[in-house]
């Protein structure tokens, strides 16, 4: 299946699984996600990859509160630029570098 096939199929399947949830005007990230999913299951190990998009998730919707688009959006895109850098520090721990960031948010 080609990347464009993929993705449109992702994007049906979000919106399914949006309206089940009751939640149909959720606008996910896809692209991010995928990409910070990624790189925890290149970085750490494989099961990692559900368990970060998760957690970026949570904090997203945590930090969104009262249902604030805008906030859930840069709450999910800093839990990724953490998630991204301690994935960073950890590939330069395994190479003999890294000082292992926390990444507070």
């Amino acid at each position: 299946m080609a990347v464009d096939d993929e993705m449109q199929v992702l994007s049906e399947w979000c919106e399914q699984l949006a309206k089940a949830l009751q939640i149909p005007d959720l606008d996910v990230d896809q692209e991010l996600l995928l990409d910070v999913a990624r790189k925890a299951a290149d970085q750490v190990i494989h099961a990692a990859a559900p368990v970060t998009a998760y957690m970026v998730g949570y904090v997203a919707g945590h930090k969104a509160g009262g249902g604030n688009a805008e906030r859930s959006r840069e709450a999910t895109a800093r839990a990724a630029d953490i998630a991204f850098r301690l994935c960073e520090d950890r590939a330069n721990s395994k190479d003999g570098g890294g000082a292992g960031h926390t990444g507070v948010m």
